[in-house]
């Protein structure tokens, strides 16, 4: 999944006339939002983003609207829309509910077909070699989106959509959070780290006795590690 694709310009936003303009504009926010570009506590004036994005006020508001049913903005009276800053409790609370999620998804991919298990693995083994270069290279970023993936191909090969929709909307809630956790470069070797000890368990998850469990509480141990990796900041 492409959680940080281009930005739209107004002349793409032109050129879809079969896509409806809000969902336009919040895919543009919401990819924005994601990228980090806006930031929690930040305001989003309905006037800046008519003339930014040349259209009307009636889709910026639609887009308004969706981003908050989605719980990434806030609205309140006089003070306008501004993008969602999480409490602490929030952010903990939504990490337990991701660990949940993830260690689920290790154990259903453990149980996966072997050659449709190695498929996955090759994907993962991309993605640690992608963060190993982000690493060397301390892009931070491209950590981030490369981390997001390593994760999300669990959920993918799962194969339970409402698990996967529940997943997305925790990691939309929880994006700046852990990039402010994935912003030391200490932190990103220790979370590849775990990351390839995942892999191997996964390789081995056939194989061994207790390999599958093994797998599957890596997975969870290294949410609950990243969380606590936050708290230290």
């Amino acid at each position: 999944m492409d959680w940080t694709s281009p930005t739209l310009s107004p002349e793409t936003f032109t050129q879809l006339k079969n896509t409806s303009l809000g969902k336009l504009v919040r895919d543009h926010l919401l990819t924005q939002i994601m990228a980090g570009t806006l930031q929690p506590g930040q305001a989003l004036r309905e006037p800046d983003l008519v003339e930014q994005l040349q259209v009307s006020r009636v889709p910026v508001r639609e887009a308004l609207r969706e981003l908050e049913s989605m719980g990434l903005v806030v609205s309140r009276k006089h003070s306008g829309v501004t993008i969602r800053e999480l409490t602490a409790q929030e952010v903990h609370d939504l990490y337990q509910f991701r660990a949940l999620m993830d260690s689920h998804a290790g154990r259903v991919v453990t149980q996966l077909a072997k050659a449709q298990q190695a498929e996955l693995i090759n994907k993962l083994l991309a993605c640690t070699a992608a963060m190993d270069e982000a690493i060397d290279t301390d892009n931070a970023q491209a950590y981030y989106n490369a981390n997001l993936q390593f994760h999300w191909l669990f959920i993918e090969y799962a194969g339970n959509q409402e698990i996967a929709k529940s997943y997305r909307e925790v990691i939309q809630k929880l994006h700046l959070a852990r990039v402010k956790n994935l912003s030391s470069k200490e932190h990103r070797i220790q979370s590849n780290t775990e990351h390839k000890q995942i892999v191997r368990a996964l390789q081995d998850s056939h194989e061994s006795i207790g390999g599958s469990a093994h797998c599957t509480e890596l997975l969870a141990h290294h949410v609950i590690n990243a969380h606590e990796r936050l708290s230290e900041m």
